[in-house]
């Protein structure tokens, strides 16, 4: 089975306590991705790996190896974009950036509305400040 784990570290540190050797914690938060492997945890649900797949994986692959200093190097790195993609209500921020690279069609649909003017400049700046735009 498979147990998602989106709070506080401790809550889910006793999640895991509490779950069959057979389950898998999995954090659904890209934020907590490190954090939730260093108590056991296997991997991510993840919004940003929608627009760095590569980085995200390599992070994991980094902890999984080994390379812890690899694997925290790869987190901060992906923070800024992680906290770029929550600046509005998902998916309206990762939607909005998948538009700009290209990689789908922008358009949103109801209940969802374009990110505000604002947002989308932060947005943008997060994603060349990642050297993607």
């Amino acid at each position: 089975g498979v147990k998602e784990a989106s709070g506080n570290l401790d809550q889910m540190a006793q999640i895991k306590s509490l779950c069959p050797d057979e389950f898998d914690l999995i954090s659904g938060d890209d934020a907590l991705t490190l954090p939730v492997l260093s108590i056991g945890g296997t991997g991510i649900i993840s919004v940003v790996s929608n627009i760095v797949p590569k980085d995200t994986a390599d992070m994991v692959r980094a902890f999984n190896e080994g390379n812890i200093k690899k694997a925290q190097v790869l987190h901060y790195k992906l923070l800024p974009l992680i906290k770029a993609m929550f600046i509005e209500t998902n998916p309206i921020p990762v939607k909005t950036a998948m538009g700009l690279l290209g990689l789908c069609n922008p358009d949103l649909r109801l209940p969802l509305c374009p990110i505000a003017d604002a947002n989308l400049d932060k947005l943008k700046k997060a994603l060349k400040e990642y050297g993607l735009l």
